[in-house]
């Protein structure tokens, strides 16, 4: 890592989203720290192009033009919210598996690790299902929005079924993968005190997947604390320390971060 070279993080949304969520990052992680948010394929600017319901489609939007960015060498990180840390851990075992330089930090909000969600496949997610899922989130549409046939119902329930579909084909690769295992990669894991559905339980099974440090922090908000001011903080004094320490095993300590 370069002296003085920020660290880019790239960052993936949860279920159902695009990435405007991320734009009030860019002022809140703080000096040296550039936030990259990747977009996925069928939302916002990609809408017309399908989006991927498998490991297979997922890498072949997203993997090539980030490893020809990552070529240079330069230092990044990933973070991923709900969805978006199960896409996250599997970009960064597929650059890892191609030989390229791996992330400096792997850091996942709201998302239970692969091992600790019952492994099904999804072929028939009805809408009565997915609205309950938007339920236990607390984020069900209220009003207008609420009626079969709303604008909220034609646009964004269809983006949230594939992407259930594949959060699931994400977690089956990962425990089927073949050449399964941990990542030589530190990963943060932050859950919102409120989150009605992910606990620290399955926050902790992460650190199952790694070789490095692992560290677990809870800052408030529910499942969607992306939204907040508390985890773009909390994220950029991590990649600072990633880029000032270069993350030598051990020294992320709990005072650190």
């Amino acid at each position: 890592m370069r002296d003085g070279t920020p660290v880019t993080l790239y960052c993936f949304a949860h279920a159902g989203a695009g990435v405007s969520g991320f734009a009030h990052w860019r002022g809140l992680t703080g000096p040296g720290v550039v936030t990259a948010p990747l977009l996925l394929p069928g939302r916002e600017s990609r809408r017309r192009e399908p989006r991927a319901t498998t490991r297979d489609e997922l890498l072949a939007a997203l993997l090539g033009p980030l490893a020809d960015e990552l070529a240079d060498g330069r230092p990044y990180a990933f973070y991923g919210h709900s969805l978006g840390g199960v896409v996250a851990h599997t970009l960064a075992r597929a650059l890892v598996d191609r030989g390229l330089p791996a992330p400096e930090l792997l850091a996942v909000g709201a998302s239970p690790a692969p091992h600790t969600v019952p492994v099904r496949q999804d072929d028939d997610i009805t809408d009565e299902r997915l609205l309950r899922f938007v339920a236990d989130l607390g984020a069900a549409p209220g009003g207008a929005l609420a009626d079969p046939g709303s604008v909220w119902h034609r646009s964004v329930l269809p983006v949230l079924r594939d992407d259930l579909v594949l959060a699931a084909a994400l977690r089956t690769a990962a425990l089927t993968d073949p050449a399964p295992g941990p990542l030589p990669v530190p990963v943060l894991a932050v859950g919102g005190r409120d989150d009605p559905v992910v606990h620290a339980a399955a926050l902790d099974g992460w650190a199952r997947w790694t070789t490095g440090r692992f560290v677990r922090r809870t800052v408030p908000g529910d499942h969607f604390f992306v939204r907040g001011p508390h985890a773009p903080r909390l994220i950029g004094r991590a990649c600072r320390v990633v880029r000032r320490t270069r993350l030598v095993p051990g020294l992320i300590s709990g005072g650190q971060l």
